[in-house]
C-alpha cells in the first residue's frame, strides 16, 4: 500500500515560498503536486526529504518547473535526480529527513 501524498505550504527560513512534500509521488497524485507548484508564484523551495518514492510521472512535474524550483531532497533520491538529469536543471540540496533547514 502506498503512502499518501501530503503537500504543506509554508515559508523557508529566508521567507521564500516552501512546499513540504511527504509520502509517495506517483501517477495517482501528480495532479495535486502540479497544482501546488503551479499555485505558487516565483522561485519556490520544495522540501522532498520525507518523500519515500518518486516515479517518472512525478519527475515530469518537477521537470516542468525546473527553472524556478530548488529541491531539498532525501539522499535516497540522489541517484534518481542525477540520472534523470533534473539535478543539472534545478538546484538540489540533499538532507536527511528531519534535519533542520537552517544553515
Amino acid at each position: 500500500m502506498s503512502t499518501p501524498l501530503t503537500v504543506t505550504p509554508g515559508q523557508g527560513p529566508d521567507g521564500a515560498p516552501l512546499l513540504t512534500v511527504a509520502g509517495e509521488i506517483d501517477m495517482s497524485n501528480t495532479a495535486a503536486l502540479a497544482d501546488a507548484i503551479g499555485g505558487t508564484a516565483g522561485p519556490l523551495v520544495l522540501d522532498l526529504t520525507a518523500v519515500e518514492y518518486l516515479d517518472s510521472a512525478g519527475l515530469n512535474v518537477l521537470f516542468a518547473h525546473a527553472d524556478h524550483i530548488t529541491l531539498i531532497a532525501n539522499p535516497l533520491l540522489e541517484s534518481l535526480l542525477t540520472i534523470s538529469g533534473l539535478a543539472e536543471l534545478a538546484t538540489v540540496h540533499y538532507r536527511e529527513p528531519g534535519a533542520s533547514m537552517a544553515g
